[in-house]
């Protein structure tokens, strides 16, 4: 079964990429292609789901070797699959989405000319990411991992004719392997530390190298730490963190359906994945956990605040991405290994939608993605502005504290809330940790509902011949729109028990659970036990102050009732800030001002996303660029050229030159010079014996 999950993305794309392309005869056509492909995914889809209740829930932990690969010295590494919970789920995410993208994209790429190289990358994309989970050992994690940031590359820059679509890939491409250098360099520690690259065997022997020391760049450094910060700087890449998030926005360039499958469940997912993985490393290294938790906490702070302002409708999600990101290294950093996993869960249903949904809205507007220039389409798209909705909710957490009622990011959004609430006594990291997750958690509800207004309500913007023509999608691209749309509904009611409020039996041994055991699910009869006027604590029967007061700071399960319902406080909060000011407000005029005053300090710091990108140019880009030409034009062209291969050339062609212009013809010049060789010979020889 787990050679079919793995392999049938494979075989879709070798035979779309390779039967169906224009290079002469088209052996494969677009529709075959099409219908390969996503048929192999569904199939990879629906396998993947009886992984997860095999092995989630009925406890069928196996391996799976699929060849001998690498045996030199020490370093032995199989080509195997690792089958435990974690990869279980990772097998959902990464092919429910996929294979839904897959889907969609028969409508969305409707026009496009190239479809089986459209589809052989998203099934090569796919199978990188499938190769990434199932590893058993840091080097096939590697490769898989490489394999994803080429398939990225081919997709960013898919539209290749344009400048832009080009210079993101490559943006994408470096930026990655930038953190990838510090994937490497942790993975080769880690065989420098243990002798091994097996995940078992590492994991196993870390107690008894806990306080090994090495040196690195001059400087000592805790084993454990330095590998541990060593690989997150590869996580940080994959996953578009502070400092090294700058290529995922420009992601965008790629289609929509590529936009959705890298942000939902694929490429930025690796990173939580390798960190969860990783888990013993990561608790025996408490100073790069807490690197961790800082680096997330400011990620989810710094994307959304620049998702504040941002006009391109897919822009504003990407964004978005990031920050929940964020959302899932904090939860990773404070320890709730479970709770990250969770979050990546539903976050891949309700932000495919999200995608999704705006690819509907680009698709009913000729390909406008500007949300200055719609408004009020939503009677012409209602599937796609019901779904949208659902999405918002989903992301935005909205729920009831104390039930089982609310959407998917409600319950694993709430539960890293509450996880880095439960490390912040402790550490002053998951203190930082919870503040901005609330701070965030108020403008993720302002910038998901400012798109819904600007895009949906109000009066359209743009050219009302494009208001005229537009229509909904086609319904190959509203059925993914259902089934995700289900998934925002009810993934976070359905599997909380599993991911967080039963964890131990569902992880079983894959991830620790100690944090997660503090999640446990609030029953509804102790919340209602705890009304206004109510003095004790349902759970702990501890005297309370009375009234309200006393019913907002007693405990639940080890809460304050205020830490479960802030997090809805402040999405609420998002939402009326967001109605007033679009709603009740008017937004050409707002767009009219911006115009007319250039939006003031403030707006186009954050419209430039705190400048990063410029800062980037100035102090890395026109360096490297500085040094690669005097490395081209001296290094290259002056060293190597004129004294390598073109400098033996010229000293060949100017001696031949130079010995040419003894042929003179005349014999007593020969003479000459044979006389002239026998007296150097007798100088050498009489030398010899004089020595």
């Amino acid at each position: 079964m787990y050679h079919l999950i793995v392999f049938l993305p494979l075989v879709g794309a070798a035979l779309a990429g390779l039967m169906g392309t224009r290079l002469g005869k088209q052996l494969l056509p677009e529709k075959p292609s099409m219908i390969i492909t996503t048929a192999l995914l569904f199939v990879s889809a629906a396998l993947s789901w009886v992984s997860l209740i095999q092995v989630g829930m009925g406890h069928k932990e196996l391996e799976v070797t699929v060849l001998r690969w690498m045996d030199v010295g020490g370093l032995q590494a199989n080509w195997a699959f690792k089958i435990d919970t974690l990869t279980a789920v990772m097998l959902v995410v990464v092919n429910t989405v996929s294979s839904l993208v897959h889907l969609y994209s028969w409508g969305y790429m409707e026009d496009d000319e190239f479809k089986p190289r459209f589809f052989a990358y998203l099934s090569l994309f796919t199978f990188a990411m499938l190769m990434l989970v199932t590893s058993d050992n840091f080097i096939q994690l590697f490769f898989g991992w490489e394999g994803v940031g080429l398939a990225s590359y081919l997709l960013i820059g898919y539209y290749y004719k344009k400048p832009s679509a080009n210079a993101a890939a490559i943006k994408a491409f470096v930026t990655n392997r930038v953190g990838d250098v510090g994937l490497a360099l942790g993975v080769m520690t880690i065989f420098l530390v243990f002798g091994s690259v097996e995940f078992e065997t590492v994991f196993n022997a870390i107690g008894d190298n806990s306080n090994r020391v090495l040196s690195f760049l001059g400087m000592q450094f805790n084993a454990m730490e330095l590998i541990a910060f060593l690989l997150f700087i590869g996580a940080m890449g994959k996953s578009a963190q502070f400092i090294l998030h700058v290529w995922l926005p420009d992601a965008m360039e790629g289609p929509t359906p590529v936009s959705a499958l890298i942000h939902a469940a694929t490429m930025v997912t690796a990173g939580v994945f390798l960190v969860c993985r990783a888990y013993p490393i990561y608790d025996a290294a408490p100073l790069t956990s807490g690197f961790i938790t800082a680096i997330g906490a400011f990620t989810a702070l710094f994307a959304a605040t620049v998702a504040l302002v941002q006009n391109d409708i897919k822009r504003v999600i990407a964004y978005s991405t990031c920050s929940q990101l964020g959302y899932m290294f904090f939860a990773a950093g404070v320890g709730a290994y479970n709770a990250a996993m969770f979050h990546l869960f539903t976050h891949a249903f309700f932000k495919a939608l999200l995608f999704l949904c705006a690819g509907s809205v680009i698709h009913a507007l000729h390909h406008e993605q500007d949300m200055r220039r719609m408004g009020g389409i939503r009677k012409k798209v209602p599937w796609t502005y019901i779904a949208m909705i659902i999405g918002t909710l989903a992301i935005t957490g909205i729920g009831i504290p104390g039930t089982s009622i609310g959407f998917a990011g409600f319950f694993s959004k709430d539960a890293i809330i509450e996880a880095a609430y439960s490390g912040s006594a402790e550490s002053n990291a998951a203190a930082f940790a919870f503040w901005i997750g609330l701070v965030a958690a108020l403008m993720t509800s302002f910038y998901s509902w400012r798109l819904i207004f600007m895009t949906f309500h109000g009066k359209f913007r743009g050219d009302h011949h494009t208001l005229d023509h537009a229509h909904e999608s086609p319904w190959v691209m509203r059925l993914p729109l259902v089934a995700l749309s289900i998934g925002a509904v009810f993934a976070g009611a359905v599997f909380y028990s599993f991911f967080i409020g039963n964890a131990g039996d569902f992880w079983h041994g894959a991830l620790p659970i100690a944090a997660g055991e503090h999640h446990a699910a609030i029953a509804p009869e102790n919340l209602y036990a705890m009304a206004p006027g109510s003095a004790t604590d349902a759970t702990h029967a501890e005297p309370t102050p009375g009234g309200l007061f006393g019913w907002l700071f007693a405990k639940v399960h080890g809460y304050p009732f205020w830490v479960l319902l802030l997090p809805l406080v402040m999405s609420v909060a998002g939402f009326v800030i967001a109605w007033f000011m679009y709603m009740r407000g008017s937004v050409e005029e707002k767009i009219n001002h911006v115009q007319e005053t250039g939006g003031g300090p403030l707006y186009n710091f954050l419209l430039n996303k705190w400048y990063i990108d410029e800062l980037y140019n100035v102090t890395v880009v026109k360096l490297v660029k500085f040094l690669g030409d005097k490395f081209w034009k001296v290094g290259d062209e002056k060293i190597i050229d004129g004294y390598g291969p073109n400098g033996v050339a010229k000293f060949a062609s100017g001696a031949a030159k130079r010995l040419s212009k003894i042929q003179t013809g005349y014999l007593y010049h020969y003479a000459f010079i044979m006389l002239l060789g026998v007296a150097v010979l007798i100088v050498v020889a009489f030398r010899g014996v004089g020595g």
